[in-house]
């Protein structure tokens, strides 16, 4: 009971932050801002998943000796696991404001979502090897690169696949 308390306490706590900063905007980009939320809060939460990705992928780069075959793979992994796990609770808390009220839908989204996830960590994976490995292109450029590619897909594949409206659900900010 204390444990979900502290929560709601954070979570608006979250939502009063990003409200203050909404409101010292002039009222005709606040409105752009209410029209678009969700697309907004996506390149917020986006932003910081990237830049999670980015940091931690460099740093197992920079920690990794010499340049092995199986550094960008070791390191896309690593990456992953990190933004991932931050984007979902982020995502669905803030962007897509599901609410699960079971266990079963909750591993229900959480499994829709890594899976959605896998999908593009292969898609990143394939362009370290053809890119990096193979036409030996920079590893922090083409890091950098993917994170735009992968960015977009992950949020068609989540607006479409994982946090889709139920029927009878009201669709919020287009």
């Amino acid at each position: 009971m204390i444990k979900m308390k502290k929560k709601k306490e954070r979570n608006m706590r979250m939502e009063k932050l990003i409200k203050a900063c909404v409101s010292i905007l002039p009222k005709s980009l606040q409105d752009i801002y209410y029209k678009y939320e969700e697309k907004w809060l996506y390149v917020l939460f986006g932003g910081l998943t990237t830049v999670i990705s980015i940091v931690t992928k460099l740093i197992v780069f920079a920690l990794i000796p010499g340049e092995p075959k199986w550094e960008s793979t070791v390191g896309v992994t690593i990456s992953w696991i990190c933004a991932v796990t931050f984007a979902f609770f982020t995502n669905k808390k803030y962007v897509f404001k599901n609410e699960t009220n079971t266990k079963k839908e909750f591993w229900t989204v959480f499994f829709s979502f890594y899976g959605a996830r896998l999908a593009t960590y292969f898609m990143e994976e394939a362009m370290f090897v053809v890119l990096c490995d193979i036409l030996g292109i920079n590893k922090t450029f083409i890091t950098i690169v993917s994170q735009f590619v992968i960015f977009i897909a992950n949020y068609i594949l989540s607006k479409i696949f994982v946090f889709r409206k139920k029927d009878g659900e009201v669709k919020q900010n287009g």
